[in-house]
């Protein structure tokens, strides 16, 4: 075993034994090769089947990480352009003012349609058709180009959609062709998960009680207020655990998260800084800041790269680092400096909290 498996394995254990996490995966590479495989705890408390490296886990934001990176590759060939305006793909997508939004924009949060209906419940979000046709007809809360702020949910059916209109294929199976079967980890990592696969996904539990707000509070929190009848937070569609258990949801394509292995999102990261999907020259502009500064919808500080974030949390904020996090305490990224990618999937959601993150992050980091 070697010193940087050990040590995450003792963390990851530490956090299982102490009652903060059910089942926590780690995975690290580095220049192709696996450095770590870590896993504790269990997949399902129910039933008490154990958690393994090959047991899916559904993460909602670090999911964007593999969405962007599916455009990176199909870019990578040419078959879409950064700078190609949404609609020339996508005519419907120019409505209310939105003619010069580009690829770009989707990536770096630009658009200026971070919002779904207000009423959206989880049925609308597997609904592909449903959502692209109100993430088309949206008002743009800015002029695109001008401002970023954060796209929960649209920033997958934005680029889902475009990615089904410049290949002619689901999102999923371009990511199946293109993505998870040459880096051999089609069984996972997916975006809508096959039926017959729901079986082996981890059960996902909150870390307590859900908080209740009085809605003169939410109206007041940046990410939750209402414009035009649309929010960045639509409150039926949170997502909670039951959310995230959902068998529709978690077999729809919803590309603004995913299902996946920590093992199987790192070796993609690996993939990235390894020249396996995109050029030296692609890795450093989709990997730099792209845009800095105040998030209109959070209405927090924040860098972007093309699809990644640039930092990942404000503990683990070096500027070499890009990826995601995902509001349930999950992450993946890759490091320029180091060489080294990472996974951390969990399934007690800590929303808000990536205190077991951090301490991994800190643990491989300090082993670079």
């Amino acid at each position: 075993m070697t010193d940087l498996q050990r040590d995450v394995q003792a963390v990851a254990d530490e956090l299982v034994e102490s009652g903060a996490e059910r089942g926590v995966q780690v995975a690290v590479y580095r220049h192709g090769e696996l450095l770590a495989d870590v896993v504790s705890g269990v997949a399902d408390p129910e039933t008490g089947r154990l958690l393994t490296p090959d047991t899916p886990v559904y993460a909602t934001s670090t999911g964007k990480g593999v969405t962007a990176t599916l455009v990176h590759v199909l870019a990578e060939r040419g078959v879409v352009d950064y700078d190609t305006p949404i609609a020339d793909v996508w005519p419907e997508f120019a409505a209310h003012g939105k003619e010069k939004a580009t690829v770009r924009h989707a990536l770096t949060h630009a658009t200026g349609v971070p919002g779904v209906p207000v009423g959206t419940t989880p049925e609308d979000l597997c609904d592909w058709d449903r959502m692209c046709a109100a993430v088309a007809g949206a008002t743009p809360w800015w002029e695109p180009g001008t401002r970023s702020g954060y796209h929960p949910q649209t920033y997958g059916y934005i680029l889902g959609e475009v990615v089904r209109r410049v290949t002619g294929k689901p999102v999923s199976q371009v990511l199946r062709e293109e993505l998870t079967e040459p880096l051999g980890v089609a069984g996972e990592l997916f975006f809508g998960v096959p039926a017959s696969e729901l079986g082996r996904l981890a059960r996902i539990e909150e870390a307590g009680p859900p908080m209740e707000l009085p809605a003169e509070t939410l109206a007041q929190i940046p990410f939750f207020r209402v414009v035009d009848g649309y929010t960045a937070a639509p409150l039926a569609a949170m997502p909670d655990a039951a959310f995230s258990n959902r068998a529709d949801v978690l077999s729809s394509d919803i590309p603004a998260g995913a299902t996946m292995t920590a093992r199987a999102v790192a070796r993609m990261y690996d993939a990235l800084l390894g020249g396996e999907l995109v050029s030296p020259q692609r890795l450093r502009e989709l990997s730099s800041p792209a845009t800095t500064g105040v998030d209109e919808v959070t209405g927090a500080p924040a860098s972007w790269g093309l699809g990644y974030s640039i930092g990942l949390t404000p503990a683990v904020a070096a500027p070499t680092l890009f990826g995601m996090a995902g509001s349930g305490g999950t992450a993946a990224f890759a490091d320029t400096a180091t060489g080294l990618s990472v996974g951390v999937m969990k399934n007690r959601i800590s929303a808000g909290d990536f205190g077991a993150v951090e301490r991994i992050a800190t643990v491989v980091l300090g082993h670079a």
